[in-house]
């Protein structure tokens, strides 16, 4: 039996964030993750915002970012594009690309060098708990079974969260809330603008979703997808065959790397915190909505909950009513905003390609003064009364 104070399940982002800030409040903290080399295979189009990773602490370092960026290109289903780039912005909202192979071994030996411990290679296979009021997660490494004993447990471990449904938490995303997330890293694409990520819309595209181009460098970007299935009428993966064989950047790419993955786009999960547990990251569904983006939330969310463990630890409190504190903080800083995106996806979602159409080139004539999602959104309401009708209380 091995105890510690804080046991972390999963080095994404978000667990690697939450060992670092419990570590940082002084408590004994031990992460732990399946895999044997953390940030592979990736799951993700690596976008990250730099406000983001200011929020949670992180100085960007050049080992980790593939790419800096300077504006979004949007491309309705009938090929109008809408460049919001330095050129045509005042103050974009700039962010990178992130290789995220390195990133996520950076985000772990952070928390390392604050005194977690990891372990990789640990996959977690149950959850008990036991009368002292603690709990042991049932582990196993290199063939050999044994025990973390902890006082709180914080599950950062993906959209299917063993964490949460072994605590009983009301944490699944339904069915219909999971996109289906597909891509491709490739060489020979042809950027028009190799510093834009780009974003390509309609329901011949990726129904439910979009498609992107996220540029890592030179000739090489993640090109990719995510759908939602119950509107598809082919897998993923023909979409996106489809979108690379048709779009002019992509036409003639290689792929070097496939990856696949659901994204919980349903809005943050009914629980996220019992008694000696807290979710974050992907397991909270602490992803936008309405852009599918979870690096910058997931962290947050870690942070959050490392910061709250380490509350919890030093009070001897472990009680859901005492980690209700993460929720509330949560809810504070991204549940408002997130509640607001699904009212956005839900009209998105009624919008036809012929109508997108319209609104893409209604955009040609706007001047950004900025780069945002909320900026975009406000703009929407400007060249679609529709829109203004039905969403503008919101905004």
């Amino acid at each position: 039996m091995i105890k510690t104070d804080v046991l972390v399940v999963g080095s994404g982002p978000a667990g690697s964030l939450a060992a670092r800030y419990a570590a940082m409040g002084g408590v004994d903290v031990i992460l732990i993750d399946k895999k044997s080399e953390i940030g592979a295979p990736k799951r993700c189009a690596e976008g990250v915002s730099k406000e983001g990773l200011a929020k949670v602490g992180v100085e960007p370092n050049p080992r980790w970012i593939a790419k800096e960026l300077d504006g979004t290109r949007l491309v309705s289903p009938d090929g109008t594009s809408v460049w919001i780039t330095s050129e045509k912005a005042k103050l974009p909202e700039s962010g990178y690309i992130l290789e995220r192979k390195v990133f996520d071994k950076f985000m772990a030996m952070e928390a390392a060098r604050e005194g977690a411990e990891i372990k990789i290679k640990t996959l977690a296979k149950g959850l008990r708990r036991e009368d002292d009021g603690t709990i042991t997660v049932e582990c196993e490494s290199f063939g050999k079974d044994f025990d973390i004993n902890a006082k709180i447990v914080i599950g950062a471990d993906g959209p299917e969260t063993h964490i949460g449904r072994w605590a009983g938490l009301k944490c699944a995303t339904p069915a219909k809330k999971m996109e289906s997330g597909i891509q491709f890293e490739m060489c020979n694409v042809e950027f028009e603008k190799d510093d834009v990520i780009e974003f390509y819309f309609g329901t011949d595209v990726a129904p439910g979703g979009y498609a992107w181009i996220f540029p890592k460098g030179d000739d090489i970007a993640n090109v990719g997808l995510a759908i939602l299935a119950p509107l598809a009428e082919k897998s993923a993966y023909e979409y996106l065959v489809d979108f690379v064989a048709n779009c002019p950047a992509t036409k003639n790419a290689q792929a070097v790397e496939l990856n696949v993955g659901g994204d919980p786009v349903g809005g943050l999960v009914k629980e996220m915190h019992g008694d000696n547990i807290m979710l974050c990251g992907d397991a909270a569904s602490q992803v936008n909505p309405l852009t599918g983006g979870g690096i910058n939330s997931a962290m947050l969310g870690g942070m959050l909950a490392g910061q709250t463990a380490a509350e919890s630890i030093k009070a001897g409190d472990y009680s859901k009513k005492f980690l209700k504190k993460y929720a509330d903080r949560v809810d504070e800083e991204m549940g408002h905003e997130m509640n607001k995106y699904l009212k956005v996806c839900e009209y998105l979602l009624s919008l036809s390609n012929e109508d997108l159409n319209k609104i893409a080139v209604a955009f040609q004539d706007v001047d950004f003064e900025r780069v945002s999602t909320t900026l975009i959104v406000k703009t929407l309401f400007k060249v679609d009364k529709k829109a203004l009708l039905k969403l503008g209380k919101l905004f």
